[in-house]
């Protein structure tokens, strides 16, 4: 291994980094420089787990229907939760109205202007605290992302699994090192627009890169092997049959509950299998539920497959139309909407995938 001097990197690397935002970096965010705390809490919540082009759009939606704290704190869940289809991982909405709730009531609209207070707030972490700390208020809190974590594990050479305690900590460790401690906002957003534009996940920008002849990855041909990652994750497989029970212009639909996926969203009732079914399996699901059994019925309608990859699962399955000749007595959690009313319900991902085709 070609040998890179490591302390002469660490000592220019706050240098060279913000030279070259000043003189390259024209990555345009519209939360770039943004000093509201509310808004650079907004754009980090729907930033977590989402790429910046999806959650540009939706960032926008937000500010333009919820231009302050306040605002979101009153709106109704169901209207909340609608803007945010599409982006997933709901868990992050519930916690937007919790935290606004909060700050509107309890803080009287006054965001938290330290690190650790920051961080007590519902779903804030460390980096999401060292983002709104460092941006809004600019504190010396180093953000740890999957941007810093390539970049340091390329320049320095670090090997360390990035999903280890023991690697978090060191990364961690590292980047408060690293931190321009006078200008920690400037820093922090330099360095992740240059992991998100220069030192990339793939076909990075070697050649034009300003810590090439310190980078121990560039020098030694490790850039396709850094960062490392210990945890294989194992995807889980599900199949699920909504069945669309049609009476007259009237469907039913039923809310998500309990612990699992898409939590609030609304749905059509499910049959959810271990395997794909044919449609003679399915009938014979139908007539198994007694919520179904005495149902006078037709079904005029099976869909194409439909797919949609989560992080941890996998799911697939089919929408059956069915048309019932007479209303049958729906569960205490079920509702019968008009077709036209769908639209104001905020539904998953897959589900939405079906209703295009409408």
């Amino acid at each position: 291994m070609k040998k890179v001097e490591q302390s002469e990197s660490k000592s220019r690397f706050a240098s060279l980094l913000l030279k070259w935002n000043k003189e390259k970096n024209d990555r345009q965010m519209p939360w770039k420089g943004e000093k509201d705390p509310y808004k650079i809490w907004l754009s980090e919540i729907i930033l977590q787990q989402t790429r910046v082009e999806q959650g540009l759009s939706y960032y926008n939606a937000f500010i333009k229907t919820f231009p302050d704290v306040h605002k979101l704190a009153k709106a109704p869940d169901a209207k909340v939760f609608k803007l945010w289809e599409g982006l997933g991982y709901y868990t992050r909405c519930r916690n937007l109205l919790i935290t606004a709730r909060f700050i509107s009531k309890e803080k009287k609209g006054v965001f938290p202007d330290s690190y650790e207070t920051i961080k007590e707030l519902k779903g804030i972490g460390p980096y999401t605290a060292a983002a709104i700390s460092s941006f809004a208020f600019n504190l010396p809190h180093a953000v740890v992302d999957g941007n810093v974590f390539r970049v340091l594990a390329r320049v320095f050479g670090i090997a360390t699994p990035t999903d280890t305690t023991e690697g978090k900590k060191m990364f961690t460790a590292l980047a408060e090192e690293l931190l321009d401690r006078k200008q920690p906002g400037l820093y922090n957003q330099a360095i992740m627009d240059f992991g998100a534009t220069v030192c990339k996940p793939a076909a990075p920008l070697c050649s034009d890169c300003i810590f090439k002849k310190h980078c121990v990855a560039f020098n030694n041909d490790l850039i396709a092997t850094l960062p490392v990652k210990e945890k294989k994750i194992t995807v889980k497989q599900r199949w699920f049959y909504y069945l669309m029970m049609e009476y007259k212009n009237e469907v039913a639909i039923v809310q998500r509950t309990g612990k699992d996926i898409w939590k609030d969203l609304f749905e059509f009732p499910l049959i959810e299998v271990t395997k794909e079914m044919n449609e003679k399996n399915i009938i014979k699901q139908l007539n198994m539920k007694e919520w179904f059994a005495t149902a006078d019925y037709t079904i005029e309608n099976i869909s194409p497959l439909f797919k949609q990859q989560l992080s941890h699962q996998s799911i697939s399955g089919k929408f059956i139309t069915i048309k019932l000749k007479r209303k049958i007595k729906l569960k205490s959690d079920w509702r019968l909407v008009t077709k036209e009313r769908l639209k104001n319900f905020a539904f998953p991902q897959f589900i939405n995938q079906y209703l295009k085709t409408k």
